[in-house]
């Protein structure tokens, strides 16, 4: 079984980052000795892919040049899809992987194809039929990742690998002039649909001193899904506390700005119908006449959300008892932007978020994880390269360097946290 999405493990590409600072730090990086060469195996290019219908087949080419001298007796592909994609046939020389969410990253599904053929020098190849994609209703904001490689790729480790049961693909010669300079592929996949995103407010009672608990709530309604990665968050959700109350414990994943919380939605794939719930702890200062919160989305323009009406909601206290003091409030929430800062606080689950760091510079999720060959880059952007150690001429530098790298690690073992699962 997959592990759980809330079973975490501490990211291995920060940890590999922090541990390659700590390198660079002391003066112990090696120095570069010129260019890396090319893989010899690489991809044809592979160009995004938009406009598909939920449903519908993914038409995704996949060509393979040998760029090297000899040649290569026996070549595997691998393809990894975000969840809103699915595999319906796999071919018997391939083996079939669910894994489930983890590291910030989304649920996926993964092949990997064996191909026994000899693939020579300057000669470019191709399945003889397309490997089978298809984009499920829930299809939106996905990406296909696409490797090469002359060895094995291992399983992911929150998988169990199951034999495709379709009939058997081959390679075959492709026309000539195709070229290729990378061995791996990011290529996004839009698909034409909506996700209707929803927020629900809270209804506070209480007297004087009272402390009371508030929680509200953020929506996908869907149909689509939406990937909100670290770098590009589509929205986050904004809190607005009614006059006359004050914190007494935030939810984990909303930082303070001013009179407002940020609830940052960026570490939680914004699957069709997933609901995530933030939890605050509010003390009842005084009562105040028409005191009224709220809640809304940061970015009130996403082109994808087709009902606005539902991007806001209040926040009502009913205070009893008391004296009235000023009247106070909002009227609707703050004005939504083109942008958000959101992002999950760090630290572990028993922290308490008003003293949490974000966490929005965590592992990215669009360049971790799925690719299985080092070397070059992607549809869109560079690939992740592994990090590469080196030995050193002396070994109280090499020392140095170790220390570095378990500081390193212990440093995001103390600021990583648990992707926790709020369910409404």
């Amino acid at each position: 079984m997959p592990t759980p999405p809330y079973r975490r493990r501490v990211s291995r590409s920060a940890i590999a980052t922090l541990g390659a600072a700590g390198l660079v730090a002391l003066g112990a990086a090696p120095a570069a000795v010129g260019d890396e060469a090319p893989p010899s195996l690489a991809l044809g290019d592979i160009k995004p892919i938009t406009g598909v219908k939920p449903g519908s087949p993914v038409d995704l080419p996949v060509t393979v040049v040998n760029n090297g001298t000899t040649t290569v007796e026996k070549v595997w592909i691998k393809y990894t899809a975000t969840r809103g994609l699915a595999f319906p046939e796999v071919p018997s020389n391939c083996q079939k992987q669910y894994v489930g969410a983890y590291d910030e990253m989304p649920e996926r599904w993964i092949a990997i194809c064996a191909f026994d053929k000899a693939v020579k020098p300057g000669v470019a190849y191709t399945p003889q039929k397309p490997f089978a994609v298809k984009a499920e209703k829930h299809a939106f904001d996905d990406e296909i990742w696409v490797a090469v490689t002359d060895y094995e790729p291992s399983p992911d480790e929150n998988s169990n690998p199951v034999p495709g049961t379709a009939p058997e693909i081959e390679l075959i010669e492709s026309p000539t002039g195709v070229t290729g300079s990378t061995d791996r592929f990011r290529v996004p996949v839009t698909s034409v649909n909506t996700a209707d995103y929803k927020v629900t407010g809270a209804a506070l009672r209480g007297k004087p001193g009272d402390t009371v608990t508030m929680k509200v709530t953020f929506t996908n309604t869907g149909p689509g899904w939406v990937w909100s990665k670290p770098e590009t968050p589509w929205t986050s959700v904004l809190v607005t506390l009614p006059a006359g109350t004050s914190v007494v414990k935030p939810d984990f994943y909303c930082k303070a700005k001013g009179k407002v919380y940020n609830c940052g939605l960026t570490t939680r794939p914004q699957e069709h119908l997933e609901t995530a719930t933030f939890t605050f702890k509010l003390k009842i200062d005084k009562k105040v006449a028409g005191a009224k919160g709220s809640v809304a989305l940061s970015n009130r323009k996403l082109p994808f959300d087709p009902d606005k009406t539902n991007d806001t909601a209040p926040i009502t206290l009913e205070v009893t008892g008391g004296e009235t003091g000023a009247t106070g409030g909002t009227t609707g929430g703050p004005d939504g932007g083109s942008g958000s800062t959101g992002g999950s606080s760090g630290g572990s689950t028993g922290s308490t978020g008003s003293t949490g760091s974000t966490g929005s510079t965590g592992s990215t999720g669009s360049t971790g994880g799925p690719s299985s060959a080092g070397g070059a880059g992607t549809a869109t952007t560079g690939g992740n390269l592994a990090a590469t150690g080196s030995s050193s001429p002396t070994l109280p530098i090499a020392g140095a360097a170790a220390a570095a790298v378990v500081t390193g690690a212990g440093t995001i073992l103390v600021v990583r946290r648990r992707r926790a699962r709020h369910d409404s």
